[in-house]
């Protein structure tokens, strides 16, 4: 007995130097940030077994590891048809997909696009702005109505209120004239409202499947690996996409529950890529294949736009997102405008909009002046002083809440669709975005910002810097949540 008590504290130290060093070894080889690194192996190492199961519980990304394991599920569903996509080779001519002469300066844009993206550039494209949720909202409901064939409709959040019940009728509408209806809702956004809309599509018979399904029975704003996608398409041929969700919200003009936000019509080739992006997530969670000329025809030219489709995610496109907005950035020469309704960006680029404003680029950014999340309020406000200290712009629009995401490059570029200027859309949540080339559509968003600006307040340093203690240090400890908001 003796002998096992002498033996305990050395057995127990060896334990401990084992697991210390798999820790510290998966630290040193899956950390990509020295300082994150240097903090776990100093923990794992001062605190004995407790260090190293903080470690297993906190350190180790658990995202991308449950990435991974979807990547190998949803590359098992391509789309069939005269699709556009094509797997990425760096040996494509970047001649074969530049934008035109009037965009000259922002071409290595699309030459990043060309090398990491697996659309092509498109051309001939109409793209309509539909600013408020009546005027999207009757597009919409006009062009599932129209729909002889296919209806494709895939949304983040889908309530159970008025609007709810337009689509609803709508989309059973269709179904009872022949056309084939699919509708995709987010395993946790179908949880906004109670009771979720998914019975009421499937009591009218409406084929209805939930990415990634959750089990807790409420809304989750901070859930992770969210289809966040906004995309309608109907026939193949007329596509929606944007931030907009379907909810009253969007119909209000005043009032707690009111939700500014801008909505896009497309027609034209890039219109194949939101059908083809639909595909693969129906077929993921549903496992069905959508073919035929119903689903993906063959589109002509219809407007002058060149634009591309952005499909992002942790799965199949990691970052793609980030690394689009660092190329446009890096080439920008005059002018930066971005509106989002939530602006936490990492490290990279918030040194690149700096960066920016230090080359003399006009950078403007426009917020909401109130954030319907709060902790996402408070941790944008703990990192706004360095980008208005580089000579960054930022306005705070008054209510209702703006969700609009609208970027534009020089007057010549334009990024549109679901991704917010946070790590949850940049590496957490499946987005699509759509660039676009050309003065004509730009100056369309370009007019857009300016009725924002002409009702915003400016934010200035004596703002920031006049803020009480307390709500600095409140902002800056929610800010160490940002990776996660």
């Amino acid at each position: 007995m003796e002998l096992l008590a002498s033996l305990w504290p050395p057995l127990l130290a060896a334990l401990q130097i084992g697991v210390a060093a798999i820790a510290s070894a998966h630290a040193v080889l899956f950390k990509r940030d020295v300082r994150a690194a240097i903090g776990w192996i100093g923990l794992i190492w001062l605190v004995p077994f407790g260090g190293s199961l903080l470690y297993a519980l906190f350190g180790i990304n658990r995202i991308r590891r449950r990435a991974t394991g979807l990547r190998g599920r949803r590359s098992n569903f391509r789309p069939l048809g005269p699709a556009t996509t094509r797997a990425p080779d760096s040996s494509t001519p970047p001649t074969a997909t530049l934008p035109p002469a009037e965009s000259g300066h922002l071409r290595p844009v699309a030459h990043l696009l060309d090398r990491i993206a697996d659309t092509p550039l498109t051309f001939g494209n109409s793209i309509l702005p539909l600013p408020g949720g009546a005027s999207a909202y009757r597009a919409m409901l006009q062009a599932i109505d129209g729909a002889v064939r296919t209806v494709a409709l895939a949304t983040y959040i889908f309530d159970q209120d008025d609007i709810g019940a337009d689509f609803v009728a709508a989309l059973d509408g269709a179904m009872r004239r022949g056309v084939a209806v699919r509708v995709l809702i987010d395993g946790v956004g179908a949880r906004y409202s109670r009771p979720s809309i998914v019975g009421a599509l499937k009591t009218r018979g409406i084929t209805v499947a939930e990415f990634l399904p959750s089990f807790i029975p409420m809304s989750i704003h901070y859930a992770n690996l969210r289809n966040h996608r906004k995309l309608l398409i109907t026939d193949g041929r007329i596509g929606f996409t944007g931030g907009m969700n379907i909810r009253e919200g969007h119909r209000r003009l005043e009032g707690p529950m009111a939700i500014a936000d801008v909505h896009f019509r497309l027609e034209g080739p890039v219109v194949t890529q939101l059908g083809e992006t639909f595909a693969v997530d129906w077929a993921f969670a549903s496992g069905e294949a959508l073919t035929g000329d119903g689903w993906l025809p063959k589109l002509g030219e219809v407007g002058k736009i060149p634009a591309r489709g952005i499909a992002s995610g942790p799965d199949e496109a990691f970052e793609r997102v980030r690394w689009t907005l660092l190329a446009a950035l890096s080439q920008a020469k005059h002018r930066i405008r971005i509106v989002t309704p939530y602006f936490l960006p990492e490290t990279s680029l918030s040194s690149a909009l700096q960066l920016a404003a230090l080359r003399g680029v006009e950078v403007e950014i426009i917020i909401p002046e109130v954030s319907n999340l709060r902790l996402i309020q408070w941790a944008t406000w703990a990192k706004l002083h360095s980008l208005l200290a580089r000579g960054c712009r930022l306005w705070l629009t008054p209510p209702p809440f703006d969700h609009a995401k609208l970027m534009t490059v020089d007057g010549a570029w334009s990024l549109i669709g679901s991704a917010n200027w946070d790590q949850r859309s940049m590496r957490l949540n499946f987005e699509f975005d759509v660039e676009c080339y050309g003065g004509d559509f730009t100056a369309a968003l370009d007019r857009l910002i300016d009725e924002r600006l002409a009702r915003a307040q400016p934010l200035d340093l004596d703002a920031i810097d006049r803020r009480p203690l307390l709500l600095r240090l409140r902002d800056n400890a929610a800010w160490l949540l940002s990776p996660y908001l």
